[in-house]
C-alpha cells in the first residue's frame, strides 16, 4: 500500500515523467533524494539566483547544466 499523498512506486505511470527526460531526469531523481546532498544545499545556502555558491555547489557535486 503506497504512503498517503505519495505515488504508488509500482505504478509504472509514476515513472512517466522522469522517463520522458531520460538519463539527466532519473539522475537527477536520484541525486534529489539523496541526504548529503540535501543537507550540503541547505547548509550552503542555495536556492536563489545562480551565484558564486551555487556555482561552487554545482562544482563540487558534478553537476552540469544545458542552457
Amino acid at each position: 500500500m503506497p504512503l498517503a499523498g505519495l505515488p504508488d512506486w509500482r505504478d509504472a505511470d509514476a515513472y512517466a515523467p522522469a522517463l520522458a527526460g531520460g538519463r539527466p531526469a532519473i539522475a537527477w531523481e536520484v541525486l534529489r533524494r539523496d541526504p548529503a546532498y540535501r543537507a550540503d544545499y541547505v547548509a550552503r545556502g542555495c536556492g536563489g539566483a545562480a551565484d558564486d555558491r551555487a556555482a561552487a555547489f554545482a562544482a563540487d557535486w558534478g553537476l552540469h547544466f544545458r542552457a
